[in-house]
């Protein structure tokens, strides 16, 4: 005969409660290692937040219609570089492919490898800024004082003057972030150590 007492009616309530949680609490887990992802595909998507395009070929279209734009450089703590933009803004037309350059010095004794991020303000302005090659896709390494500079090549697309939220737009700013990479963290070697801290390992 089935125990259906109270006490096994409770047992089995909060059984069930403790499975829900559980079950809620690992989807939860899983959606926010996926978020970071897919927030990222959709800002490139989008454009959203400033996030720029990448391209492989350069526009076919030029429009007779000029555009600014600003150029902005900044390093993330932990990075020992200088790091400018070699101009601070350029004009050009709509759809016009050209390349400008950032110069980024190593200041430090030490080598170091930093990794851009970047963004173009305003934001609307994001889906239809597009590059065909920029330093920003992969890590740079710089050894102690070495100095770089390192290319952007771009054009505004063409599209930008037909939706009422970005036909107006006149200047566009291009930023760029350098935050040391994993490689630029230091790590001690054999000779650096002292006897104390090589009887410990």
């Amino acid at each position: 005969m089935a125990d259906t007492t109270p006490a096994r009616r409770q047992r089995i309530g909060n059984g069930t409660i403790v499975a829900v949680c559980l079950t809620f609490a690992v989807g939860m887990l899983g959606m926010a290692y996926a978020a970071v992802p897919l927030y990222e595909m959709f800002c490139k998507v989008t454009g959203y937040g400033g996030t720029t395009q990448r391209v492989e070929q350069a526009s076919s279209v030029i429009l007779d219609k000029k555009i600014k734009v600003r150029f902005d450089a900044n390093t993330g703590p932990g990075l020992p570089w200088s790091f400018e933009p070699v101009q601070r803004e350029i004009e050009l037309k709509i759809g016009e492919t050209v390349q400008v350059l950032y110069k980024a010095r190593n200041t430090s004794n030490a080598e170091a490898t930093g990794q851009a991020t970047f963004n173009v303000t305003p934001q609307a302005a994001g889906a239809y800024f597009n590059k065909v090659a920029c330093f920003c896709f992969t890590e740079t390494t710089l050894k102690p004082g070495e100095e770089m500079e390192m290319p952007v090549v771009f054009f505004v697309d063409p599209e930008i003057v037909d939706p009422v939220e970005t036909k107006d737009i006149h200047t566009i700013t291009l930023s760029y972030t350098f935050f040391p990479h994993e490689k630029t963290k230091p790590v001690a070697s054999a000779a650096d150590m002292t006897d104390e801290e090589a009887s410990k390992l």
